[in-house]
């Protein structure tokens, strides 16, 4: 019997710290915003300080077509399969597919890779400078 207590407190324990860690989980929304007009091409917000097992949400505001990119150069292989792991439905390296419409959502977690600054670009906006960057603790 103070076996079988022991295997349930142990069990309640590890649930709790599971618990813990899923609580502790936090989600960043990101909106993606273009206007031609004012020639205004931004991620908001552009600079993103988040940690591993984070949700960052990237929101399509207006503007669309947009797209999320990482910056490849300098990555190492690990790095860079991690977040291509990370990145659903990608439309190539490091790519999130094209986000088409107004308040189409795209949604990565950030996965475990060595804390520093990783960033991203909007494809169809990049000629108009539209970058930002995830900063991992």
């Amino acid at each position: 019997m103070r076996c079988m207590l022991r295997v349930l407190g142990t069990g309640m324990a590890l649930s709790g710290l599971v618990a813990g860690v899923a609580a502790a989980q936090t989600t960043h929304v990101v909106r993606l915003l273009a206007n031609p007009a004012k020639d205004e091409y931004r991620f908001e917000p552009a600079a993103l300080t988040v940690r591993p097992n984070d949700v960052v949400v990237f929101r399509v505001a207006s503007g669309a077509p947009h797209s999320v990119v990482f910056e490849g150069q300098g990555l190492s292989p690990g790095v860079r399969g991690s977040l291509n792991s990370a990145m659903p439905g990608r439309s190539g390296d490091l790519s999130s597919p094209l986000l088409t419409a107004t308040g189409v959502e795209y949604r990565i977690v950030v996965p475990q890779v060595p804390p520093g600054a990783y960033p991203f670009y909007c494809l169809p906006h990049r000629a108009y400078d539209m970058r930002g960057t995830l900063t991992i603790r």
